[in-house]
């Protein structure tokens, strides 16, 4: 009876509300080993890295020059380089002694910068024609400077043609590039550069009113005026400002590219009606 009622006894009070028991946890070894793996240990702190703040002033000001004279060296040795194999202008006449006594022998370059030499004079392609007047006559017109023409075409206009830019320029480059210092032609690509000019030039005769009235183109002379372009102020360089020119021979002109007048258009239709 005693029995039953400790047991009983002790059964009722674990069910009494508000009352916990105090169970000891117990872990086993190799739990609490899994758990420490489990942990990730704590990042190490890194150590202070070292800066110009931390050095006294004697050595901030001594690191601070020695950056001052490699940035000067490097900029210095950069500008040298490019003058060295920049095209010939103003600059490296003048200082071309500097320049080769710091590039030779060490720093030697054999490429150029720009290819081709951009142009240092001002070129204007001209031309004037023998006319054939309507009533049988013969006159020479003036020179008219095509280039001259051209510019002023362009110049105030934000969206130039392509002909006006080009046209002109390419076909002069060509014909001086296929000729020889005699204006001699050299095989097929001289011919075809000569007849390539002549028809650009008739046309813009035609254009400008150089025929007249009935008249048509007998031959034209094409011709080249070379102007230096004036050094800066501040250069010593000296520069003849005189005009260079190259004249072309006489071209004759076949009727299939003369261009006809107006009014002998007019006749002829008028005629075959």
């Amino acid at each position: 009876m005693d029995a039953y009622e400790a047991d009983s006894t002790a059964r009722h009070g674990r069910d009494q509300p508000g009352e916990v028991d105090e169970v000891d946890e117990v872990v086993e070894p190799g739990e609490a080993e899994s758990s420490m793996l489990d942990d990730p240990p704590p990042p190490p702190r890194e150590a202070p890295r070292p800066s110009l703040a931390a050095l006294s002033l004697p050595y901030q000001v001594g690191a601070a020059l020695a950056v001052a004279v490699v940035a000067v060296v490097v900029c210095v040795h950069l500008g040298m380089v490019f003058l060295h194999v920049a095209p010939s202008n103003t600059v490296t006449r003048e200082h071309a002694s500097a320049i080769d006594d710091w590039i030779y022998p060490e720093f030697e370059q054999n490429w150029k910068l720009f290819a081709p030499n951009p142009l240092q004079q001002n070129i204007a392609v001209e031309v004037r024609a023998d006319v054939r007047t309507a009533d049988g006559g013969a006159r020479t017109t003036g020179w008219y400077d095509l280039s001259a023409l051209d510019g002023k075409a362009i110049h105030g206009n934000p969206v130039p043609s392509h002909t006006q830019q080009n046209e002109l320029r390419r076909a002069w480059d060509f014909l001086a590039g296929s000729h020889d210092a005699q204006n001699r032609p050299s095989g097929l690509r001289g011919a075809l550069s000569e007849a390539y000019l002549r028809r650009i030039v008739v046309m813009r005769l035609e254009r400008e009113g150089a025929v007249g009235p009935g008249g048509t183109i007998d031959r034209v002379q094409v011709r080249s005026r070379s102007t230096n372009v004036r050094p800066p102020e501040w250069s010593q360089e000296q520069v003849p400002e005189k005009p260079t020119y190259r004249v072309l021979p006489w071209w004759p002109v076949p009727d299939d590219e003369a261009p006809q007048a107006a009014g002998t258009d007019d006749k002829a239709k008028g005629d075959g009606s």
